[in-house]
This record gives structure tokens, C-alpha cells and sequence, in this order.
């Protein structure tokens, strides 16, 4: 990364933004790729319109769980993009240590979105002035899979064959505004948590709504992935660019989770 700042000249530090002007640099996470071994990946684009890449993404696995962790800043508030790089990064942490104490999902899942939560309302200087973001967090194991969510960020599970399934329902009221969020300003975190045992395996996918607005329905992200055996990398990369070529307006995050059938506990 450069680190000389685009606006003043001056110093940028390691999380992207100028020591002397607070700018956020346009090139800092312009594009991101992740993966875990063959089971999931993840990748994050700035898109063509934005200046930066407020979207965020963690994976993990532990054990026999995957787990993952999309957020998306809020860009009315200030510093969308720290708030939600520091949400992903709590609430897979939290989720992963929680399943690894033996905790079930839902309730890891649950703890997960609180800690994020936390972490996000500490880095406001007031509450009129607080970073925010949206929050979907996934994990599959052997028994299934499970999503939870605050916010517009969505978790989608598409199967090898059927009908595929949103598995999140948008926290958002009169023309879409977000009426729930994570940051000092949103009051106590309760995320909505939501399980499913497939019979044949599949994807789960979580991503922002720079995607699922061009691709809101399952049928139609599984037009796009096809029924084949899941290569999560080209996945995520195909769902990104198909965003990007629609336009490509806002950030774009899409993370892939390759999902066994649980009935067969592989």
C-alpha cells in the first residue's frame, strides 16, 4: 500500500488512513481475497463507484465447524469502513472460541454478534458521531448450518440440487432504511438466528446487499454458481464480478462455505 496520503501527503498508517487528515486511502482493501483450505472463501471488492471498501470479511475453521463473518459500514456514519473490519474480526473470534468450548451454534452465533456489537460501540467518540455496520455471521459443521444477522447483510444456503434458501431476513423498514445495526447509537445487540439440516450438499453464501441487489434470489445466484461441485474461490470471484459487471455501484462482498450433507455427518 502507499503510504503517502492522496489528500495531505502525509503519513498512512497500517489500518489505511492518514496519521494527519483521518482520510481513508481509495487503494486500501480496493480488492480482497480469502480462503480456508478447499472449504471456504471469501472475496471483497471496492467496486466502481466508491471511494473505499467499508464491506469486511473473516474466515475460519476450527474442528469440524467453518465459520464466517460478513459486515458492511455504514456510510452515513462515520468511519464505516473501520467499524466493520473490527466487527468481522470480534465476532469470528468470539464465535470461534465459543464453538471450540463446546458452546452450540445458535448460541455462539448469538454471543458472537454481541461481542462484534461491543467492539464497534467502543470505537465511538459520542453517540452522535458513531461508527456503525451491518453484521451476518455463518457456520457449518456436520449437524448443518446456522446464520445470524443484524442488519441488511444476508446468508443464503444454495444446494447441489433443489431450491435454494435465504436464510436471512432484512433488518430494514420504509424504503430500506437499516432498522437495526451494530454501533453506540443502535442500543443493546440482538441478533435473529436461524438453522438448516441439508441433504445434499451445497454452499452457504454470505455477502452484502452490493451484491444480493443485483442478485436478490437464490434461483438466481445459483444461475450463476451452476450445480457442480463447489470451488469456493471461483464462486466468490463470479459472484463478485457479475456484481461488477451489473455496475458495480456499491462494495461488493461475497463469502462461499462449502457445506457437506449433514445426513451423511462428512
Amino acid at each position: 500500500m502507499n503510504t503517502e496520503c492522496v489528500r495531505c501527503g502525509g503519513t498512512v498508517a497500517p489500518d489505511g488512513v492518514c496519521r494527519h487528515c483521518g482520510a481513508p486511502q481509495p487503494a486500501f482493501r480496493g480488492h480482497v481475497e480469502i480462503t480456508v483450505g478447499g472449504d471456504a472463501a471469501g472475496v471483497s471488492d471496492r467496486g466502481h463507484r466508491r471511494e473505499v471498501n467499508a464491506d469486511a470479511l473473516t474466515l475460519a475453521a476450527t474442528g469440524v465447524w467453518t465459520v464466517g463473518v460478513v459486515c458492511d459500514g455504514v456510510s452515513p456514519a462515520p468511519r464505516p469502513e473501520r467499524a466493520a473490519r473490527v466487527a468481522a474480526k470480534a465476532g469470528a473470534a468470539a464465535l470461534i472460541a465459543r464453538l471450540r468450548e463446546g458452546e452450540v451454534p445458535e448460541v455462539a452465533l448469538a454471543e458472537a454478534a454481541g461481542r462484534a456489537g461491543r467492539a464497534v460501540s467502543a470505537l465511538a467518540a459520542a453517540r452522535d458521531g458513531a461508527p456503525a455496520c451491518t453484521f451476518v455471521a455463518g457456520v457449518a459443521g456436520p449437524e448443518g448450518i446456522w446464520s445470524a444477522w443484524v442488519g441488511d447483510s444476508r446468508a443464503y444456503w444454495l444446494p447441489g440440487e433443489g431450491p435454494g434458501l435465504l436464510m436471512s431476513e432484512d433488518d430494514t423498514g420504509e424504503r430500506d432504511a437499516l432498522t437495526a445495526w451494530l454501533g453506540a447509537d443502535a442500543g443493546p445487540v440482538s441478533a435473529r438466528v436461524r438453522g438448516h439440516r441439508p441433504r445434499v450438499p451445497g454452499r452457504l453464501l454470505l455477502c452484502t446487499d452490493g451484491l444480493w441487489r443485483h442478485l436478490p434470489d437464490a434461483d438466481g445466484l445459483l444461475t450463476v454458481l451452476g450445480r457442480q461441485k463447489p470451488d469456493v474461490l471461483a464462486d466468490a470471484r463470479a459472484l463478485v464480478s457479475r456484481a461488477l459487471d451489473a455496475g458495480g455501484e456499491d462494495n461488493v462482498t461475497a463469502a462461499v462455505i462449502r457445506v457437506p450433507p449433514a445426513s451423511l455427518g462428512c
